[in-house]
């Protein structure tokens, strides 16, 4: 595995989730696998649960790590081929993604969409240029599309709370916000648990459909009470408009998540990202109770984004031998 930016990335998904599940019990069984390797982690938007948590994962991993906030910190980049840069921008993709994958051996980049031009963020031209130019393994830690590593930490979590031997309903229901948002969350989680053995719904107002890309096959409803009934987990998130995109369409309907709504589940599990705007997406006494899963979400995270790493740390770099190196430098120390 070279990149991990899609669920079409990997092998099997089932195989990575048992992965960071494991890892999740031994988290430093491969404390040597990143020995003197350098994960690059760059930002282009703010970040706190997957800044501390893919540090983390990689440092669990024996990995230094390089943290870089690129819009505050770095030069203002051209992605245009051929480009005069007599204007704003200082620096290419070609050069800056080249020299980082020179000072690093994994890069993990973030970079979110305009929400304004619905081409150019699907063509995910950022993350693409990254992986054209840094000639190194490229993990997404979020894109203008998807968020990989959040839904694997989802699917972990469903995996370690579902019930019994039952086939559990998944509701991935749309909340208010107050300011458009991307799809990437929810397109992803289409991607990652449309593999897993569950009964799933997405519940959206009209007006907030996602790309078909993404949906293919799901049952969707405009009717949140209706699509929670039963279910045993509720996954809330807001995205703005796909079609009319980056729009806000008027919802008249009250879709915030409350007891009333919830009491129509299975005492259904409640999954939220983070951050979370309480008492406009869902209220608290949801997001404190203890069916609430949104800080096992949170601890997921590492144990996701470390079973990447080891997944890349194996595939690309001879890892055998630089541990077998590292017991002879014990051997020797100690002789």
């Amino acid at each position: 595995m070279k990149y991990f930016t899609t669920i079409n990335d990997i092998k099997s998904a089932e195989f990575l989730i048992s992965e960071a599940l494991k890892l999740k019990k031994n988290p430093f069984g491969f404390s040597q696998l990143g020995k003197n390797k350098t994960l690059g982690i760059i930002f282009m938007n703010p970040s706190l649960r997957t800044r501390l948590s893919t540090q983390k994962a990689a440092q669990n991993l024996g990995m230094n790590t390089v943290v870089m906030n690129f819009n505050q910190e770095g030069w203002a980049l051209e992605y245009e081929d051929g480009a005069i840069m007599n204007g704003n921008t200082v620096e290419h993709i070609k050069d800056a993604a080249a020299v980082m994958g020179t000072y690093c051996d994994i890069i993990a980049i973030r970079c979110f969409p305009s929400l304004k031009n619905k081409q150019e963020d699907y063509s995910e031209k950022i993350l693409l240029q990254f992986m054209k130019y840094c000639n190194k393994p490229v993990i997404s830690l979020e894109s203008a599309t998807l968020h990989p590593l959040q839904s694997l930490a989802d699917v972990m979590t469903i995996e370690e709370n579902k019930p019994g031997n039952k086939k559990p309903k998944v509701v991935l229901t749309w909340a208010p916000h107050i300011k458009p948002l991307p799809q990437a969350v929810a397109n992803s989680f289409c991607e990652w648990i449309k593999q897993s053995d569950v009964e799933f719904v997405i519940a959206h107002p009209e007006g907030y459909e996602l790309s078909e890309d993404f949906t293919h096959g799901v049952s969707i409803s405009n009717n949140q009470n209706e699509a929670l009934a039963k279910a045993d987990f509720v996954y809330v998130k807001n995205w703005s408009a796909f079609n009319d995109y980056g729009a806000m369409p008027e919802v008249k309907e009250n879709w915030l998540l409350n007891e009333n709504k919830m009491s129509l589940t299975n005492n259904a599990f409640l999954m939220h990202c983070l951050p979370v705007r309480r008492n406009v997406e869902v209220i608290d006494s949801l997001l404190d109770n203890n069916k609430s899963l949104i800080l096992n979400q949170a601890d997921n995270r590492v144990f996701a984004a470390q079973a990447v790493l080891k997944q890349i740390l194996e595939s690309n770099y001879n890892v055998s031998e630089q541990i077998n190196n590292t017991k002879l430098e014990i051997e020797l120390c100690n002789s």
